[in-house]
């Protein structure tokens, strides 16, 4: 089976008023924003913003696996990765550990599956790993947005959810561990209250779902 991209204007990259609109109100709300031109200048960026040696978890996410960003922090050295360690270790037995290390991090790194133009982001989870971490758990969160993103407004960002991230992720789920994926948790970051804890990346160009 195969990921292909659905017929449906969600795949298409937001103009750079949009990307303008949405950076002007999430920045209102709170968040750091930084539009940059590609992936290759995202993926040098997020290397800037986190210190080596810092405790790193990376979300799941398409974005991060396409861009490389996931595979920099989780086998490049430059960091404590919290992913491979979390993975390595006995579910059975240290479940609690586990749940403890994905929850607080230094920094997380992941991307949403909507930005609004009226400053929102959206994330849905079927297990629900990388929310705590995105919530507030992490002391620091960096995601990175690909331009196809962007929509109006919150409607629009959970049609988006519904109509284009699912079927997408539904069809890598099943091919790559055999059963569907599903939304079983939604989170809407509306704004950072902490300055400078919560950066967005959002790109000229399209990645990920």
């Amino acid at each position: 089976m195969t990921t292909s991209i659905p017929e449906t204007p969600f795949a298409d990259a937001a103009p750079g008023q949009s990307l303008e609109r949405a950076a002007a109100a999430l920045t209102a709300h709170g968040f750091t924003v930084e539009i940059l031109d590609d992936v290759a200048a995202a993926r040098a960026r997020v290397r800037e913003l986190i210190p080596e040696g810092a405790s790193v978890f990376t979300g799941a996410s398409e974005t991060l696996r396409l861009s490389g960003i996931d595979e920099d922090i989780n086998t490049g050295g430059r960091y404590e990765a919290v992913k491979p360690r979390a993975l390595a270790m006995d579910r059975a037995t240290q479940m609690d550990e586990i749940r403890r290390l994905c929850a607080s991090p230094d920094v997380v790194v992941g991307s949403v599956h909507a930005v609004t133009e009226t400053g929102s982001l959206v994330v849905a989870s079927g297990s629900g790993s990388q929310l705590p971490s995105y919530a507030g758990g992490a002391a620091r969160a960096i995601w990175i947005v690909g331009a196809q993103k962007v929509v109006p407004d919150l409607s629009t960002a959970l049609r988006r959810v519904e109509d284009h991230c699912l079927p997408l992720e539904n069809a890598r789920t099943l091919e790559v561990h055999g059963w569907p994926s599903v939304v079983n948790r939604l989170l809407i970051l509306n704004g950072e209250y902490q300055p400078g804890r919560g950066t967005v990346l959002l790109l000229r160009e399209t990645i990920g779902f």
